[in-house]
């Protein structure tokens, strides 16, 4: 393994840690920020729908991008963009301000976590193993920064607009270090061949061959289908980020400070998840850790929708959140590498309509609370993981990093 492949997986794990830490710094400072601009819980809502859509469209804008001029420039670019931003919300004096702040700053967090899901599939592809959910693990270990230096800062007494100053200006020079570090990719051409096999890349099944104008034609179906799968998971870790706490407070009566230990748990198990999940994949393969993943999601839901006991929930929450940590990075990597030529179109395609999901999740949950005690809505998330599980089959076609045997990385490294 050359050093220059290993500086760029490190630096991968660097913009996964960026983006989330500059995410998580927004999302400690949103209390402060919403009282200093003087708005009502309903009113931040409602504006965080802007957030949403703004990272919806520099997902499309980055992926797109990552194709023509490649991720080495996209990257670093989108990560100065989302630091610099970062401060916008905290500036805010009216509800139109934060509006325009959180549509800027929605915009650079979508090309950021595009750009660099993009690059993680060019790393994987040249590791020729399963790399992509180590790298989102990372994502959350942001998210731990963020909250012991939002922790830090309020007790200094430092405002909004300081601390998110300051993190902005910190990631923006974060942000350009490592960028001679990533891998000079540019944009592949279409395959105009069969694909042939070699020792280094397994055969692939399920792609469809050049068409008469020298373009291999991809399977919307296929992609369409990841994006569908990865909008069900994503929408179950909304669930999981906004009513976890919620569920174990108000309907087993649990007090404030263990109820806080739902999400602990879930956000501790996926973490962990996904540190070991790229071995699971190299050892089974991406459709079993989906297959798998799903359904002990499943499980761990149903229990936290059907058990008396916090105990009992716990339980469950700790089982969905390692089911789910393999499932989205597998989506997102086979979305990548269904066609090279168009990795960030695809990958965009695939994370745009997972981000959808994850924002829609707590809306039908809340929704569905008119109708249905709050742990009892928690089987609708159950039933779209069943469905996951059901179709994880889509995974084993259309994708050139299925994984192999464990000798024959090794055999293709000594070659």
């Amino acid at each position: 393994m050359n050093r220059s492949l290993r500086a760029a997986r490190v630096a991968t794990f660097v913009y996964f840690v960026l983006d989330g830490t500059l995410m998580g710094m927004w999302l400690v400072q949103i209390p402060a920020i919403e009282q200093h601009v003087g708005i009502s819980n309903s009113t931040l809502g409602s504006l965080l729908v802007l957030l949403g859509l703004g990272a919806f469209i520099g997902m499309q804008v980055a992926g797109r991008l990552a194709d023509r001029v490649g991720t080495r420039v996209v990257v670093p670019a989108a990560g100065v963009l989302c630091g610099a931003a970062l401060v916008l919300p905290a500036l805010a004096r009216d509800p139109w301000e934060l509006a325009g702040a959180l549509l800027v700053f929605g915009f650079g967090n979508g090309c950021l976590d595009v750009s660099m899901n993009t690059h993680a599939v060019h790393v994987e592809k040249a590791y020729n193993r399963p790399v992509m959910s180590a790298f989102h693990a990372t994502f959350s270990v942001g998210g731990v920064i963020a909250a012991l230096i939002g922790a830090r800062a309020t007790s200094a007494g430092l405002s909004s607009a300081t601390t998110l100053g300051i993190a902005g200006a910190v990631g923006v020079v974060i942000a350009l270090l490592p960028a001679r570090s990533l891998l000079a990719t540019t944009p592949a051409a279409p395959t105009t061949t069969a694909p042939t096999t070699t020792a280094s890349e397994p055969p692939t099944t399920g792609q469809l061959p050049a068409d008469q104008g020298g373009k291999r034609r991809t399977p919307p179906t296929r992609i369409w289908i990841l994006a569908a799968l990865a909008l069900m998971c994503m929408l179950c870790e909304g669930v999981a980020n906004d009513w976890s706490t919620l569920d174990l407070k108000t309907v087993l009566g649990a007090s404030a400070s263990t109820a806080t230990f739902a999400y602990g748990t879930f956000a501790v198990t996926m973490t962990i998840g996904r540190l070991l999940a790229d071995r699971v994949s190299r050892q089974f393969g991406s459709a079993a850790v989906l297959r798998y993943g799903a359904a002990m999601g499943a499980v761990g839901i149903t229990v936290v929708a059907l058990s008396p006991w916090i105990w009992t929930a716990l339980v469950g929450w700790a089982l969905f959140g390692l089911g789910l940590s393999g499932c989205v990075p597998q989506l997102f990597s086979a979305a990548g590498h269904t066609d090279p030529a168009a990795a960030g179109t695809n990958v965009s395609r695939v994370a745009g309509l997972g981000y959808l999901g994850m924002l829609a999740g707590p809306a039908v949950i809340g929704w569905m609370t008119r109708l249905v005690a709050l742990n009892h809505t928690f089987l609708f998330p159950a039933l779209l993981l069943v469905i996951a599980a059901a179709t994880a089959g889509i995974l084993r076609s259309g994708t050139g990093r299925e994984p192999e045997s464990e000798s024959e990385p090794e055999l293709a490294q000594r070659a």
